[in-house]
């Protein structure tokens, strides 16, 4: 499997630190507003990744934190932390807050078939991992205490832009505009461990520390619950690419000092969901949500495909015309895949099947190119062979794609149905009407076969012919 690392910039084979299983780390959510599907996408590509580790054979161990408490509202450690803000807006406590939005955050990854990850860590559960690292940090001069705060000095590092060969002069102080320089600083970059008490007093979660009363910073986080769960080496770290700087400079900064030695290797970053009008977030233009697509008439999952129909590594813009082509699209395969249901399945060609999973697999060993992966799909929906193979590899493949693909056309066809029943007399009439030009058509009197079509049609019923059969639908 090749694929893109931010950290070389180039696409890398993958190996595994042990063979045979996979250490995977994946920024999780700041728990003080819903997900948006911005969000989300980062969260549907990882959990594409983590499927086809699995799929291919890997024992895969994925944790992902919860920030409850340390993100500021600025990247640079300045502003109000994006809890407190929450806890405002709304008039609760912190921790209701948390957990009103944790649990809203997994409701949304449960209507997107998005797999919980496999250990979950809210912030404020390891206080004492952060202590003990900074503690360390200190010890070995990486970190001095100023103002009342305690700071990485990146100065100490042969080097600190891991991501980008930028100079420091020729960044901004932080990374956004009108961002102020925090006097307690050596150096421009250096970021903060820990908050103390002389800062932030209003701030509603606090700790002991030997540094006084306070709270971590938000790049300490991640480093730490990753090695409490996954040891000191990762094989993988995921993220939105917003998250490549600063976050995850810092976060590869505080930890190889901490670890002497290189502490991950492949860094997987997902690029933004735009809308026409920019980047998309929680401040700006129509909050899209989840339960708001939902409130469209729109499936969830409709989603889910709108993202795998383009590559992780490009930026994607949002719109509902966008959205309701993924919607024809969807209900194209669905409808396919209803047909194969109702045809004589025939036996499964492991020759076929072989060779369009090995397709498959071919475009996901290619950087998870996802776009390919769903071309694939059609591949087998055009394929000459039997119902019963492409059942199968659908199936198959639908266990990384997390499309619900087969259950959804089983659905349309309950549903149906459910709605022409047997004993109602219409249905029985065109049934028969059917049958009866099955007879004709392999006859070859193709003149009654087209007379029974016609008859149908003056009664709102539209014949429609597949490689699987023959089915119908009434027009209104």
């Amino acid at each position: 499997m090749q694929l893109y690392n931010t950290l070389t910039r180039r696409k890398d084979e993958f190996v595994t630190n042990e063979p045979g299983k996979v250490k995977m780390y994946t920024c999780g959510p700041t728990v003080y507003h819903y997900a948006h599907i911005g969000n989300l996408r980062s969260y549907i590509m990882e959990d594409v990744l983590e499927k086809y580790f699995r799929y291919s054979g890997y024992d895969v161990t994925r944790v992902m934190n919860i920030t409850d408490v340390g993100h500021l509202s600025s990247d640079a450690d300045t502003g109000e932390d994006k809890m407190l803000k929450g806890a405002r807006r709304e008039k609760k406590t912190v921790m209701e807050i948390a957990k009103f939005y944790t649990d809203a955050f997994f409701a949304d990854c449960e209507k997107l078939n998005i797999k919980t990850p496999d250990v979950v860590a809210p912030a404020t559960t390891c206080i004492d991992e952060f202590i003990k690292v900074i503690e360390v940090l200190i010890e070995k001069g990486y970190a001095y205490e100023a103002g009342g705060n305690i700071y990485f000095d990146t100065s100490k590092l042969e080097q600190y832009y891991v991501f980008n060969d930028f100079r420091e002069e020729d960044l901004e102080v932080g990374v956004r505009e009108g961002v102020e320089e925090d006097g307690n600083k050596r150096n421009k970059a250096d970021f903060v461990l820990w908050f103390t008490k002389s800062k932030f007093d209003d701030q509603e979660l606090k700790w002991d520390s030997p540094w006084g009363v306070g709270y971590p910073g938000w790049h300490i986080e991640c480093s730490c619950i990753s090695m409490k769960h996954l040891g000191d080496t990762l094989d993988i770290h995921c993220g939105g690419i917003d998250n490549a700087f600063p976050h995850h400079t810092n976060e590869i900064a505080q930890s190889e000092a901490y670890i002497g030695h290189k502490w991950c290797n492949y860094w997987f970053h997902v690029h933004h969901l735009n809308t026409n009008s920019g980047k998309m977030s929680k401040s700006s233009g129509e909050f899209l949500t989840v339960s708001l697509l939902e409130s469209k008439g729109y499936n969830p999952l409709v989603y889910r495909l709108f993202c795998l129909q383009s590559h992780y590594r490009k930026s994607l813009v949002f719109s509902y015309e966008n959205l309701d082509n993924a919607v024809a699209a969807y209900n194209k395969i669905v409808a396919r895949i209803a047909s194969l249901l109702k045809a004589e399945q025939g036996e499964i060609d492991k020759a076929a099947f072989d060779s369009l999973k090995a397709g498959f697999c071919a475009a996901l060993d290619n950087d998870l190119n996802t776009s390919l992966s769903v071309t694939a799909v059609y591949d087998v929906l055009k394929a000459d062979t039997t119902p019963a193979t492409k059942i199968a590899l659908i199936n198959d493949f639908d266990y990384v794609l997390g499309l619900d693909l087969v259950k959804a056309a089983q659905a349309a066809l309950d549903a149906e149905s459910a709605q022409n029943t047997s004993d109602d007399p219409f249905v029985q009439e065109i049934e028969a009407k059917i049958a009866e030009r099955a007879d004709a058509k392999k006859n070859k009197d193709y003149a009654r076969a087209d007379a029974i079509r016609a008859e149908l049609l003056e009664k709102g019923v539209v014949l429609v012919d597949t490689k699987e059969g023959t089915t119908y639908k009434i027009e209104k």
